[in-house]
């Protein structure tokens, strides 16, 4: 969602924000463009809170209400992992953990066109980008960046995949990276993949790496940063 305007209460962000406090008026903003993540919606020329959480910014221009929740919530250019659920001529059906499943066009692959459709089966995982997310309408994925072109995303294949909840994944893909992750990086070598829809993909070259890197994460959530790095020592014993 895309708004012109711009600027926020600098008392606000990184604040705590409840449902109706009024976080931006656009009508006594410049001529900017902003874009509004999960948590916020417009009402007329305010900006509002829909739940309860942190208001966060990054610059150049998004603001979201960051909390921790199971069922998530889409937001255009979020990046997530999907599930195939189903096959249709013109898309597949896509679980994504939000109220409703989400679409996949079968030409939103790089070069994708009618000669070249990919054939996924029912369970298939894979790391798309959110393009749609109107209310009261399915969310429409892609497996592309804003190019077109692949980039990373496309199917996951073998590792194992978990839920965490969303405020735990926003966090996994925080910068600087988050100490748990970069304490597993100084010892371990694996891949990870972290959508916003609060599920996480690890695969490395043995079982015992997977498992640490998992446990390490789902661990990490209450922890301070101290905490999880020492958490990090103490699994990382079990597999010396």
């Amino acid at each position: 969602m895309e708004k012109k305007q711009s600027g926020s209460p600098p008392s606000l962000i990184d604040s705590t924000v409840v449902p109706g406090d009024v976080v931006l008026d656009l009508s006594s903003m410049t001529n900017q463009t902003i874009m509004l993540g999960g948590g916020l919606r417009q009402d007329c020329d305010a900006i509002s809170v829909m739940k309860a959480g942190t208001l966060r910014f990054s610059k150049p221009n998004k603001y979201w209400v960051e909390s921790s929740q199971k069922r998530y919530t889409p937001c255009v250019e979020d990046t997530v992992l999907g599930i195939v659920v189903d096959s249709k001529a013109d898309n597949f059906l896509i679980d994504i953990k939000g109220p409703v499943l989400a679409f996949l066009p079968v030409l939103a692959f790089e070069g994708g066109t009618r000669r070249n459709i990919p054939k996924f089966e029912v369970g298939t995982l894979l790391y798309l980008r959110v393009v749609k997310a109107n209310f009261g309408m399915n969310p429409e994925l892609s497996c592309t960046d804003a190019s077109g072109k692949a980039a990373e995303f496309g199917p996951l294949k073998d590792g194992y995949m978990f839920e965490t909840s969303t405020g735990l994944s926003r966090k996994l893909l925080s910068s600087p990276t988050c100490p748990v992750l970069e304490a597993l990086g100084k010892k371990l070598s694996f891949e990870i993949a972290v959508g916003l829809n609060g599920r996480v993909w690890v695969n490395a070259a043995t079982p015992d790496t997977i498992v640490v890197v998992a446990n390490a994460i789902m661990n990490s959530e209450s922890l301070s940063g101290a905490q999880q790095i020492i958490m990090v020592e103490h699994l990382l014993k079990n597999i010396q």
